[in-house]
């Protein structure tokens, strides 16, 4: 870590407040809360990729003892479309289904056996309709269309003339392509394919709600990190306004991006409303695979120009995602990721095409940076072939063609205090990059950078006379340790350790809106709000000061957690002040951040070694470089970059959700596997001293960019050690053994 400016408590390494409520047990979780009476909810799924639904008979379902309701589509089509920014998915699949595993009923009963009982006893007539499962197939002209109503839904930017399977595309041209490819000595085009990739977090969807018969109220307790979008959604899921909703606040056991969007929500809210009883839905394993919302299906085709001395003359990416069967689990129903497949890179000539695509498979929703890993893994392998093929070192080409101060990237974005050559610069050093290595061990780079996210931010500090600090947010904290770091910015100002702090985390009716935390935002825009908050108890502090003490207003002070009169010397605590006046102080400040310009660079290095026998590769050591602000609190900081990095290794070489026929094949994780603690090799992390960021604390985000350049650099090392590239997600051993064959 480097070096801070003089802080009390910013940039220690402070315990999470909120840690001894979790190892202790006493912190509650969505599937920990129960009302009296509750039922069971679970849901059947479909066995077709696209059907249309002839016939459903619940009659037997409804007849077994212990059900209390049964519900199918035609029982949630009242209300709206469920969705997080476009809206195209109903709650019950209803007329047709557009994917295997999609939900097409629902029952409550007592006990989670009974309904499972029930489901079997659903009798559903299914015509089967023609599928597609391949995107590119999903384009061409005469392919089952798969929304024909696509017109009708609300969020879309487009409108169709004639029935598509696109539901997003976007094109972008900077300078004459055509004259800078003429003007390049080498072309180098190359496709790159990335898979399906789980989230896996620890707790699956988890939901109660109950129906308040005394006033109607719809009540929610979820595992989900943006309560206002749930509120919002929901009404208009069931066609009732906002404020009859409250979301309680749960703890979150992981997310990385899975918890933003349960479909579960509307399905529980049906059957509460029609079983007339609180009702209980908590996914297993088995359905969170066959019928979530994972890391995209995308396949990237890369073109650049290059002269012999390094200089990129034009670049070009067509950008196609498989976005599954709605676009509904994701803002604005699209992903980053073109724009990234152009990369931090300087070229006047570039032109980007992007197309979203619905296809008869799971649908595709947000997991950690969406859509960064899979065009940067795009981009950084194919700058790396680029330098290969001039007779370049990729470090030496990067080096060459990055932005600095005053360059636009490729897509046309003027970022801020660009210290994207002096991450790597710092990557390559720490990770000795130009050492001698053995035979079959490479060393491979790969860059990427990340915005810092904007949004709502809301925190209330509350000093009490009996001496208790209480810290007040509407965040339902996933695991980021938020908590802690605003605890750290209110206790810096106001001289409190953060322990000292109460936790309260307030239900939806506390506020209008929150933005939740989403998209690398949780530090940089709730610290705001907690330094805003904090500033304000200051200045209360000091008036009540002057007024009780009758001290000159003009030579109080605050510092240290005490009110000073500078004039005297004289001194005293909040506590013994708040309590001689027998008086609170409350402060609670709002900010609205807008998305800056300015962005966190990270700069990666893999070391691997390649058994040619078999293909099987080993990571040996890893080093990661981050150019990210003031370091809150560097043991947060620290899990982040560790959990990125897993999530990254994982995407590189093991984990895939298969997908064969439309139907998904890994349905427990004694198939979908992912990196255990042996799997992850000794890991270096250098961070820039930086005195640029948001806010007071020149804060940047660092949630997102660990995992975004993991697989290009490891896939960079693996072509460094045996000469062999993989351009398909994920590099395994049946890949590269392959790959070596067909070299010999």
């Amino acid at each position: 870590m480097t070096s801070t400016p003089t802080y009390r408590v910013v940039g220690q390494p402070i315990p999470r407040i909120e840690g001894p409520a979790k190892v202790t047990g006493q912190a509650r979780y969505a599937a920990d809360f129960l009302q009296p009476g509750a039922v069971w909810g679970k849901c059947l799924h479909a066995p077709y990729s696209h059907a249309r639904i002839v016939r459903i008979d619940t009659s037997r379902a409804r007849a077994v003892p212990g059900v209390h309701a049964v519900i199918t589509g035609a029982d949630t089509r009242d209300g709206g479309l469920w969705g997080r920014g476009v809206k195209d998915a109903p709650p019950l699949a209803f007329g047709r289904v557009r994917y295997y595993g999609e939900r097409v009923a629902a029952v409550a009963a007592d006990d989670e056996d009974i309904a499972q009982a029930a489901l079997e006893l659903i009798e559903v007539e299914y015509e089967e309709l023609p599928a597609v499962f391949d995107p590119r197939e999903a384009m061409r002209d005469g392919a089952p269309i798969l929304h024909p109503d696509f017109n009708s839904y609300f969020g879309f930017k487009i409108k169709h003339e004639q029935p598509s399977n696109i539901h997003h595309e976007s094109h972008l041209e900077r300078g004459d392509v055509e004259q800078g490819f003429s003007e390049a000595d080498v072309i180098v085009e190359n496709t790159y394919i990335t898979q399906r990739q789980s989230q896996g977090m620890l707790e699956p969807q988890s939901i109660l709600v109950w129906i308040d018969p005394a006033d109607d109220r719809v009540h929610l307790w979820h595992c989900n990190k943006v309560p206002y979008f749930v509120r919002g959604a929901l009404a208009v899921a069931a066609g009732i306004p906002e404020e009859r909703i409250v979301v309680h606040p749960t703890y979150i056991g992981g997310d990385f991006g899975n918890k933003g969007n349960s479909r579960l929500t509307p399905i529980c809210y049906y059957l509460a409303k029609t079983s007339r009883r609180p009702v209980r839905m908590i996914s297993d394993y088995t359905e969170e695979f066959l019928a979530g919302n994972p890391r995209h299906h995308v396949m990237l085709r890369l073109r650049s120009g290059v002269k012999r001395d390094g200089t990129l003359t034009a670049h070009t990416v067509d950008h196609v995602v498989n976005s599954g069967a709605y676009a509904a689990f994701k803002s604005y129903g699209t992903i980053a990721g073109a724009n990234e497949a152009a990369g931090p890179y300087r070229v006047a000539n570039s032109r980007i095409d992007s197309v979203f695509v619905y296809t008869n498979t799971v649908p595709g929703g947000f997991m950690r940076a969406p859509g960064e890993p899979e065009g940067v893994f795009a981009v950084e392998s194919h700058m790396d072939e680029v330098a290969r093929r001039i007779g370049m070192d990729p470090v030496e080409f990067r080096l060459k063609n990055l932005i600095v101060e005053g360059d636009e990237t490729a897509f046309g974005h003027l970022l801020h205090d660009v210290r994207a050559r002096e991450t790597l610069q710092a990557a390559v050093d720490a990770a000795g990059y130009a050492s001698e290595k053995p035979r079959n061990v490479g060393r491979g780079v790969a860059i990427g950078e990340r915005g810092t996210g904007a949004g709502e931010g809301t925190v209330e500090v509350l000093l009490q006379p009996d001496g208790r600090a209480i810290i007040g947010t509407p965040m339902f904290d996933q695991g980021t340790g938020t908590y802690t770091t605003i605890a750290q910015v209110a206790g810096e100002e106001l001289g409190i350790p953060p322990d000292r702090f109460e936790l309260q985390v307030w239900d939806t009716d506390e506020l209008e809106s929150d933005s939740g935390l989403t998209g690398s935002r949780g530090t940089h825009v709730n610290t705001l709000a907690a330094y805003e908050a904090a500033q304000e108890a200051r200045r209360e502090l000091v008036q009540l000061a002057a007024e009780f003490l009758g001290w000159p207003a003009d030579q109080v002070t605050f510092t240290g957690g005490q009110a000073r009169r500078e004039d005297a010397g004289e001194a005293l605590g909040w506590e013994e002040l708040l309590a001689r006046a027998g008086q609170s102080v409350r402060a609670r400040a709002h900010t609205s951040a807008r998305r800056s310009h300015l962005t966190a660079f990270v700069a990666q290095v893999a070391e691997v070694a390649v058994d040619p026998e078999t293909g099987q590769v080993q990571v040996l050591r890893f080093t990661t470089a981050h150019d990210s602000g003031t370091v809150v609190n560097p043991l947060g900081y620290q899990g982040q970059v560790n959990g990125g990095f897993q999530h990254g290794l994982g995407y590189a070489l093991m984990e895939e959700l298969v997908v064969e026929d439309g139907r998904v094949t890994t349905l427990s994780f004694g198939d979908y596997k992912m990196p255990t603690a042996a799997d992850m090799p000794p890991l270096t992390t250098v961070v820039l001293d930086s005195d640029t960021g948001e806010g007071p604390y020149s804060i940047r985000g660092i949630g997102e960019a660990p995992c975004i350049p993991v697989a290009p650099a490891i896939a960079n090392a693996v072509a460094d050690a045996v000469g062999v590239r993989v351009r398909d997600l994920p590099i395994t051993a049946v890949k590269v053994y392959r790959a070596l064959k067909e070299k010999r």
